[in-house]
């Protein structure tokens, strides 16, 4: 079992929620919110307003998000989704645990420090650092940023020629 750490469209009530809950993607437990202990930027960015979170640490927020258990059946779909190594990588970051889910794992209680892995992108456009960083994603935030879903991105292309 892996350890991932979400923080965008993954994430409960965010546009790809159902994709980490999909069993025939694999099995993936909630097993806790968390913050990540260093500073990143969390961006929204292309005309998708897809969230990055951008492979500088120090810069930016502490970014809160979930942690999930998932197998390797989820965390190979995961990485075929968030389209390893083009798009973002998995690196691994520290955590502090928030609130725990009803998952039980000895391993975790508030306040403690774990690792995981999380997608990250150090691959961006030279612009993306100066964009407003977030300590949090929510697609329908007030940024007025709202996710465009992979089958929506298509139609939108067509509609464009």
């Amino acid at each position: 079992m892996h350890r991932v750490f979400v923080y965008g469209s993954l994430k409960r009530a965010q546009p790809n929620y159902p994709l980490i809950t999909d069993s025939s993607n694999g099995k993936a437990e909630l097993l806790a919110t968390a913050t990540t202990v260093q500073k990143y930027p969390l961006v929204i960015a292309t005309q998708y307003n897809i969230p990055f979170l951008l492979n500088l640490p120090g810069q930016g927020h502490r970014v809160h998000g979930e942690l999930y258990r998932v197998d390797e059946k989820m965390l190979k779909y995961l990485d075929w989704f968030e389209n390893i190594p083009t798009m973002y990588q998995r690196t691994v970051v520290e955590l502090e645990i928030n609130e725990l889910a009803d998952v039980v794992d000895e391993e975790l209680s508030p306040g403690n420090i774990t690792e995981a892995s999380v997608y990250s992108t150090t691959t961006y456009q030279p612009d993306w650092p100066s964009l407003p960083a977030y300590q949090s994603y929510d697609s329908n935030a007030d940024h007025g940023l709202k996710f465009v879903l992979r089958e929506d991105r298509n139609w939108a292309s067509a509609r464009r020629c």
